[in-house]
């Protein structure tokens, strides 16, 4: 008798794929056997999906990217996607589908309300994203990582929290060591993508703190490739420590080291950030037509842990004051640590297997 099945669709981006790879992780380990159901552009971020993970790429689009002939394809290859996502799953019924938001989720998680399937969607954000809002009410369940957020009308959401990596996990609550008359770690994270403005503004802003501050700090900065360069020969010519990178693969571990990281506010640093415990600046992205980044900073604002600085008002000097009241004060950057510890909700995932596992149940006690 073949395991359970549960299907995973999930976008390509490090906001969707880290929550659903932590449940991926979770769910092989209590037996099931777990399918990803994503597109060609996110299988470029399943490197960190257990060997296990089948990956099943199919195809799907969205009208945000391309010109109009690639607008005009758009329906055929969701359809398409659509088609080949049902084959699938009449070759091999799943249990359960869950969507973690992206438009490659749309595939699957059309096919699994077409055929019935148990399903429900993961939202990260604190504003729904616009392929959870098109089955909100299509689904069992609506898990929500950020908490309040905000819903259609007549949609129950669920809190669950953001389900981290196994890799933030095993430094949950890792000892902070507030700054002093010692090197200091800074860590600068622009989500998936890089962050040009925090290039553009970041390095300027730590070239003007202090000297005795400046002469400690150590930065690890991911940047776009096209930033790489010029970021790095900045940092290199104010003297500097710096490792200017497109993408860290081991940000839970820099993570932990840092007395201080700023970054967008995209919903799985928050949670990395809160799940470790450490002082945050939070740039939400200016750009966001949901304003959501915002949304996944305001608790740890308001509870202390964290400084928010809106795009259009972030510049050098506004952030060197930031960072040097951060760093100038051991104390208040203690504190905001342990504020930050708790807004964490470290049982995220096993919240988000209760909920599967409860879909499960009830479709083996459907008569249908």
């Amino acid at each position: 008798m073949k395991a359970p099945l549960l299907v995973i669709a999930a976008g390509g981006t490090g906001g969707h794929m880290f929550p659903a790879q932590a449940l991926a992780e979770s769910m092989l380990s209590l037996g099931w056997r777990v399918r990803l159901s994503t597109d060609a552009r996110g299988a470029r971020y399943v490197g960190g999906f257990p060997k296990a993970v089948e990956i099943d790429v199919v195809g799907s689009a969205t009208f945000a990217r391309g010109g109009l002939a690639a607008k005009a394809l758009v329906p055929f290859r969701v359809a398409g996607g659509i088609g080949l996502s049902m084959a699938r799953m009449l070759r091999d019924r799943p249990e359960v589908v869950v969507g973690f938001g992206g438009y490659p989720t749309i595939p699957a998680m059309s096919a699994a309300w077409t055929l019935r399937v148990p399903r429900m969607i993961h939202e990260q954000n604190g504003v729904l994203g616009r392929v959870n809002q098109l089955f909100a009410r299509r689904v069992d369940h609506v898990a929500c990582g950020t908490w309040p957020t905000e819903l259609p009308t007549g949609v129950t959401g669920i809190h669950t929290g953001n389900p981290v990596r196994r890799a933030v996990l095993d430094r949950a609550g890792a000892p902070y060591i507030p700054p002093g008359d010692y090197p200091m770690s800074l860590l600068i994270l622009g989500g998936s993508q890089g962050a040009r403005i925090l290039s553009d503004i970041v390095p300027q802003a730590i070239a003007n703190l202090p000297d005795e501050v400046r002469g400690r700090v150590r930065v690890s900065h991911q940047a776009r490739p096209e930033d790489l360069d010029r970021v790095a020969a900045f940092y290199a010519g104010e003297g500097i420590t710096a490792d200017v990178q497109t993408f860290f693969d081991d940000v839970p571990e820099r993570m932990a080291e840092a007395q201080l990281v700023i970054s967008r506010s995209g919903a799985s640093t928050v949670a990395d950030v809160s799940i470790i415990g450490r002082p945050a600046i939070w740039v939400p992205l200016g750009q966001a037509i949901r304003d959501e980044q915002t949304a996944n900073a305001r608790q740890l604002v308001d509870a202390g842990a964290a400084i928010l600085i809106p795009e259009s008002k972030l510049t050098a000097e506004s952030l060197t004051e930031q960072v040097a009241n951060v760093l100038e004060s051991a104390d208040g950057a203690q504190q905001m640590a342990r504020a930050a510890l708790g807004c964490s909700t470290p049982d995220a995932t096993e919240r988000l297997v209760a909920l599967v596992e409860d879909l499960a149940v009830g479709q083996k006690g459907d008569p249908k």
